[in-house]
């Protein structure tokens, strides 16, 4: 007859088995190729810092790790195909700032970026940078605050789309300031400087890379970065935060993985990305994007995340924006 003190120790070692045989499990990863999806086409800052990130991986896991575009619904696709993979450390995603957007963007979202997907590492922060035609009146952020507030109704703001983070960094701006201009939405960035450079808007808070050209050819005034602090591509250019308190509106990449992926893979990898970002290599390939590293621990990603979730948030609410 088998005692209930059996019965328990039988559990218990059952238990102890099944931990031991998961820790071994997860310490042995990678075992074979991992893939980082990514949200959007080849050759964008998504697919470039994937692509970078994943061949330092590569070396430092010692198995491949492949990119794989799932572009389609602002990164949603990819998002949901990372969040329905089995948790073990095989399919990981490229998050960024637009999917904090898209948390309170879309209504009917079939996940929650929060709760579904484990935080892994920050990867980079990148700025978008304010700018106005060359012939524009204001040469600062608080000249055209003023000569927004003494002309109302005669600046119309572009951005690579409805619902982007250039769009929303314009409407935060507005927020901040309580100036009002017209926002008119393109296909793209490229599009949008179009637009500045023929005086079909008059400014825009588009991506750094693209506009530094005609920044530097005088075709566009910089007025300001949107991150918190000066950007290393642009040195000399201010923050718009220190002409408006609080102002903070950067673009950022990092890893997640699904929901209960083990922490002894979670944590592996967290070291593996850290180191790849401290490479004096992959550090000036990212500064060549106007970009300044995220290293951290998983934690450290997960309250960025949900500081932008709830940031956007706040501001995709007051302008009622709704996806395109």
């Amino acid at each position: 007859m088998v005692t209930r003190r059996q019965v328990l120790q039988l559990a218990a070692g059952s238990a102890a088995l099944a931990t031991t045989a998961r820790f071994t499990w997860a310490q042995a990863y990678p075992t074979r190729p991992v893939r980082i999806l990514v949200g959007f086409v080849a050759g964008g800052n998504f697919d470039i810092v994937a692509r970078l990130v994943g061949q330092s991986l590569s070396e430092r896991l010692q198995q491949p790790v492949i990119v794989e575009n799932r572009p389609g619904a602002s990164s949603n696709i990819a998002t949901e195909a990372v969040i329905r993979a089995p948790a073990d450390g095989y399919t990981l995603l490229l998050g960024g700032a637009v999917n904090a957007v898209n948390a309170t963007l879309y209504d009917k979202l079939g996940f929650s970026f929060i709760s579904d997907l484990a935080p892994v590492a920050g990867v980079v922060r990148f700025p978008n940078v304010m700018t106005v035609g060359a012939s524009f009146p204001a040469k600062s952020v608080a000249e055209f605050i003023a000569y927004a507030k003494a002309n109302p109704g005669k600046i119309n703001h572009g951005s690579s789309g409805n619902g982007t983070t250039q769009h929303l960094a314009g409407e935060l701006f507005k927020m901040l300031t309580g100036v009002d201009f017209q926002h008119v939405p393109y296909k793209g960035g490229s599009q949008a400087i179009t637009a500045l450079l023929g005086g079909q808007v008059q400014v825009l808070f588009e991506a750094l890379p693209p506009s530094i050209p005609h920044i530097r050819s005088g075709q566009i005034r910089a007025l300001g970065v949107t991150t918190a602090s000066r950007s290393e591509a642009l040195p000399e250019l201010p923050a718009v935060g220190e002409f408006v308190p609080g102002y903070e509106a950067s673009g950022w990449n990092g890893i997640c993985a699904p929901r209960n992926t083990p922490a002894e893979i979670i944590e592996k990898l967290n070291k593996a990305v850290n180191a790849s970002l401290a490479d004096p290599q992959v550090k000036a390939r990212l500064a060549d994007l106007g970009a300044t590293t995220l290293s951290g621990s998983p934690a450290d990603f997960g309250r960025l995340i949900a500081g932008e979730t709830e940031k956007w948030g706040k501001v995709i609410r007051a302008g009622n924006i709704k996806p395109a």
